[in-house]
């Protein structure tokens, strides 16, 4: 395919379609409180928050990046967002595709409860993507220096998946703080050593 060079266009956002299936609305929620303080100055902060799309069947847009931001100026009432069209899919059907978004790492068709499930199972709409506390606790996890932004897709979803395995969501629910330390300390160990940013302590030699 040729390389085709993003355009910046306007776009509803109840159009825009995710290519995920969960967010962390605990992620979401800070976001909305972010756009808040940039509230008065409204086009110069959207200016520079575009969403990265994929035009795809129909000429519908898919969002590949940047869902949180989706969903929090979705939740905060804004009407248009702009998109930059990375890809121009719109000739494929359906099942090629997710299927070529899936192998560029550009869709992740897994549940809140890290479980894979049919492209099917994605939300059509961005305001109904439901909650994953995983990945409200994988993002402040590396915002605390847990581990370094990576260039892997969905690394955030990769940790949250880690840490799904080894702290309770009751945990999460009853005291996100302590679940965070937790959290930081197996980010550390040895046993986290594979992840993507992975940013533990080096032995020395």
């Amino acid at each position: 395919m040729a390389r085709l060079d993003p355009v910046l266009v306007p776009v509803r956002i109840d159009d825009l379609r995710p290519t995920q299936i969960s967010v962390g609305l605990r992620e979401v929620e800070a976001k909305r409180r972010r756009w808040r303080e940039h509230h008065a100055d409204d086009g110069v902060w959207l200016g520079s928050h575009t969403i990265p799309v994929v035009i795809g069947p129909k000429g519908r847009y898919y969002v590949i990046d940047h869902h949180h931001l989706a969903r929090a100026l979705h939740d905060e009432g804004v009407v248009d967002i702009g998109v930059t069209v990375v890809a121009r899919l719109s000739r494929m059907d359906r099942l090629a595709f997710w299927t070529f978004l899936d192998n560029r790492g550009w869709c992740h068709p897994y549940d809140n409860m890290g479980q894979r499930r049919d492209f099917s199972a994605i939300p059509r709409s961005i305001g109904a993507m439901p909650d994953d506390p995983y990945r409200s606790l994988a993002g402040a996890l590396r915002r605390v220096g847990g581990f370094a932004k990576d260039t892997t897709p969905f690394s955030e979803f990769l940790w949250a998946d880690f840490l799904r395995r080894r702290i309770p969501e009751k945990q999460i629910a009853a005291d996100f703080d302590k679940a965070l330390v937790k959290a930081h300390r197996l980010a550390k160990s040895s046993d986290a050593d594979f992840m993507p940013g992975w940013c533990g302590p080096v032995a020395d030699d």
